[in-house]
């Protein structure tokens, strides 16, 4: 696969990780369809030898405070499928926000940070329909955001991942219990900036 270009995004996307995914643009937006078997999460009680890994698209933003967003559509059929906003700095650094099927067979907003290992912290549940994501890098800090009309957004994780320079983002898909999962990523954005306040809906 070569570098993507994406309206709304100042920077290429480039292929990484296996199994590799399928990537579609259409106008602005993008379709991904992961590999089976795949997921970026280093399991804290894991087997060290066996971390997962996952077909991603990166880019690599300007040294700057930004804020990336999109709204993911996911066809949902085994547990733990997901469409994911990425953030990702090393092979044990990054972060996922993630729209993804809960245990409970839910469509969930979930995110996980890495250092070294992976946390996993589930947030609220929707019925179904599209979510809006959103990263925003702000100085040293990341904040995750989830939305479900895409005007009022919850602040889901406030977090350091140590440095922010050289940092990439872009979009992955996952279906670490499944044959694979297709995720559509629209309305997606890029604003130099960060919201002025993180906590207030904004």
């Amino acid at each position: 696969m070569t570098d993507l270009y994406l309206p709304g995004l100042p920077f290429p996307l480039e292929p990484s990780g296996t199994p590799a995914c399928e990537a579609v643009v259409e106008g602005g937006t993008l379709v991904l369809t992961s590999g089976p078997k795949s997921d970026m999460f280093i399991d804290p009680v894991g087997d060290e030898g066996a971390r997962p890994d996952a077909g991603r698209l990166t880019g690599l933003p300007n040294d700057q405070d930004f804020t990336f967003a999109a709204r993911v559509t996911v066809q949902f059929g085994e547990v733990f499928d997901a469409g994911v906003l990425l953030v990702y700095l090393s092979d044990r650094r990054w972060a996922k926000l993630c729209y993804e099927f809960s245990p409970q067979r839910r469509p969930t907003a979930v995110t996980v940070v890495t250092h070294g290992i992976s946390d996993d912290s589930n947030s609220f549940a929707t019925a179904g329909a599209p979510l809006w994501l959103r990263v925003t890098r702000s100085g040293r800090a990341w904040a995750f955001h989830a939305s479900e009309d895409g005007a009022y957004w919850q602040l889901l994780r406030y977090f350091s991942l140590g440095e922010t320079s050289g940092a990439r983002v872009g979009f992955l898909a996952q279906s670490p219990a499944g044959p694979g999962c297709t995720a559509t990523f629209d309305s997606i954005s890029f604003q130099v900036g960060a919201p002025a306040n993180l906590r207030d809906g904004s």
